[in-house]
């Protein structure tokens, strides 16, 4: 039997091992960015990342394979702090508006307002995000389809070559800086 490729793989919960065991929309990412199998690819954007991986684990099977088309569109969408600060900051948004509109009213605890001014900290506003959704239901879902719709736009006008991670796929692909094929 060969091995399940991104396209045969189904989205399952959870991390694994290798794509036989199936796989999570990032470690997708990873086989179609041709990065090592990780559920954490160099090339996506770790906040859109942690907002990804946090609610495929936690949505039923169905609306799980709702993220596939996503598994593409994140690769390579990993560019400049500003851009994640930028992505942090609508995550801890859109978390407020969830908590305000909750039965709780509970409003975003102060310490989560201050991470959008620390990138390392950007996984886990994702994380927050997604955990916010207390039942998923099809309204909820449409909400996060259209969320990371709005994540990936943020900074979807930075030039492409601000891409920190062109130059070692270039080099993978055996190409140099400029685009040119490198002669062995």
């Amino acid at each position: 039997m060969s091995d399940p490729t991104h396209q045969t793989v189904r989205l399952t919960r959870g991390k694994h091992d290798s794509p036989r065991s199936g796989a999570c929309v990032m470690e997708v990412a990873s086989m179609l960015a041709g990065e090592p199998f990780s559920d954490r690819p160099e090339c996506v954007c770790p906040v859109v990342g942690a907002f990804l991986r946090a609610c495929n684990d936690s949505i039923d099977d169905d609306r799980r394979q709702d993220l596939y088309a996503y598994a593409a569109e994140v690769v390579g969408r990993r560019v400049c702090s500003s851009v994640e600060q930028a992505r942090v900051e609508r995550l801890n948004e859109w978390t407020e508006q969830r908590r305000r509109s909750s039965r709780s009213g509970r409003l975003l605890p102060n310490w989560l307002r201050v991470i959008a001014f620390y990138p390392a900290w950007g996984e886990v506003a994702g994380s927050v995000a997604a955990r916010s959704i207390r039942r998923h239901t099809d309204e909820t879902h449409a909400a996060v389809l259209a969320l990371l719709d709005e994540l990936l736009a943020i900074g979807s006008g930075v030039d492409r070559r601000l891409d920190i991670h062109a130059a070692s796929r270039n080099r993978v692909r055996g190409l140099n800086p400029g685009g040119d094929r490198i002669e062995a």
